[in-house]
């Protein structure tokens, strides 16, 4: 495959294919490899045989890292059965679990507007799925009877304990590599560490609409506001 990267910043960038193994001058670390740094205004082709078994990876930058994958320059890779005609479940979900210091509101509030990210402080303050918080996220709508995945990849800072309400999961795979039925866990909470990604299924057998969350109190919410918000969505039967 061939993926052309436009670097459309003020400064040198590149791109980290997460998990996926390629030829050492495509793996998109410029400071340590001959992989290049993409100087702004130019692009560069990384090109590359997928050889990996399907499954969820990421990708994210991998040049002045602390201040561009913290801004959130990550977002998730699979990789499909090619040999398989449908996906062996009714839906697939997909969520990028992340978290951002947002700079300009004072503690404990949040107000309608724009504001600035310091991608070098540890005082994360908002939590977000697939780039949104609670209640902005999308729920994942399910109808009772069907079989579902969530692919859950963090390319952020921190571990998060996903938890699931009202059901159990299995995980059926771990980085991108399939994990045997025989070996295969059930939970209904998965920490999730940085630079991790995990496959979980569950049945849809309990209808209603349940939450699907980082279980740390402090994700739960934006800017240390009391309400529910943060990493936080729901699972929602819409039969």
């Amino acid at each position: 495959m061939n993926i052309r990267v436009y670097n459309c910043l003020p400064e040198s960038t590149s791109v980290h294919w997460h998990g996926l193994d390629v030829p050492n001058i495509m793996d998109g670390v410029p400071d340590v490899q001959a992989s290049p740094a993409i100087k702004p205004g130019c692009y560069f082709d990384y090109h590359f045989r997928i050889i990996n078994p399907p499954g969820t990876h990421m990708y994210h930058a991998h040049h002045n890292t602390a201040k561009q994958e913290m801004l959130g320059l990550a977002g998730g890779l699979i990789i499909l059965d090619p040999n398989s005609d449908c996906l062996p479940v009714d839906r697939d979900y997909s969520l990028i679990i992340q978290e951002f210091a947002v700079i300009g509101l004072e503690h404990g509030m949040v107000k309608l507007g724009t504001y600035n990210i310091n991608p070098l402080s540890d005082d994360l303050n908002f939590f977000t799925i697939n780039g949104r918080s609670f209640p902005y996220t999308s729920p994942l709508e399910v109808n009772r009877g069907e079989l579902i995945r969530v692919r859950l990849a963090n390319p952020g800072d921190q571990v998060h304990p996903i938890h699931l309400h009202g059901h159990h999961f299995s995980i059926v795979a771990s980085d991108g590599n399939s994990i045997h039925p025989c070996s295969r866990l059930r939970k209904n909470t998965i920490p999730v560490a940085s630079g991790e990604t995990f496959d979980l299924e569950f049945a849809a057998d309990n209808p209603g609409v349940w939450p699907l969350h980082c279980h740390i109190p402090h994700h739960m919410s934006n800017n240390h506001m009391k309400q529910t918000g943060g990493m936080f969505t729901t699972v929602m039967y819409i039969d």
